[in-house]
């Protein structure tokens, strides 16, 4: 495999790591409602486990309220517990065919529990990134051990990785000083 190949794979596998952190920041909440906080959670729905935001349609009307409305209103119900069992520490309110969850303001020291794990989980990211440099630069020295590349091309594969995973990581912090702010900013 080419290097320019190999290179180009290494940075798929460290978008995905940033993509990941993404997702799962999104399930951090700041002072405002948004639909991530519950589009993640899992529904039993007919035996199966489902997420919500394909058994029903989120809404912020407003800053701290959450409108949920099931595509089946016999799946309210499940919704509620799949809630009520979740993590959020929010009560579900039903009212006729919707439910609504009041999110109510996040007190000084929560706000520091949640940038502690939304840093957290940037190191995991970064550490995800970091494994996917080490094992591209393996793959390249086994390429140039099998004499199928150069050692220049070695070397200046090794620097692209390197520049490469640098500019993956600063993304990293970035996401997470932003992610940061908005916590303790609401």
């Amino acid at each position: 495999m080419p290097t320019q190949a190999v290179i180009a794979e290494s940075k798929t596998r460290m978008k995905k790591a940033v993509e990941v952190l993404q997702d799962e920041l999104k399930a951090f909440r700041g002072g405002r409602a948004t639909p991530g906080l519950v589009e993640h959670l899992k529904v039993e729905y007919y035996g199966n486990l489902t997420p919500l935001k394909s058994l029903a349609t989120i809404s912020t009307p407003d800053v701290d309220l959450l409108v949920i409305k099931p595509f089946d209103p016999a799946s309210i119900k499940d919704i509620e517990k799949a809630i009520k069992s979740s993590d959020l520490s929010i009560a579900p309110l039903i009212e006729g065919k919707f439910i609504r969850l009041n999110i109510p303001p996040l007190s000084e020291e929560r706000r520091k529990q949640l940038v502690q794990q939304a840093k957290q989980a940037g190191e995991q990211s970064k550490i995800s990134i970091r494994n996917v440099r080490r094992d591209t630069i393996k793959h390249l020295e086994k390429q140039q051990k099998d004499k199928e590349i150069t050692e220049d091309d070695l070397k200046n594969a090794k620097k692209q990785v390197d520049e490469t995973t640098k500019d993956f990581s600063d993304n990293v912090d970035k996401i997470v000083t932003q992610k940061s702010t908005e916590i303790m900013e609401s």
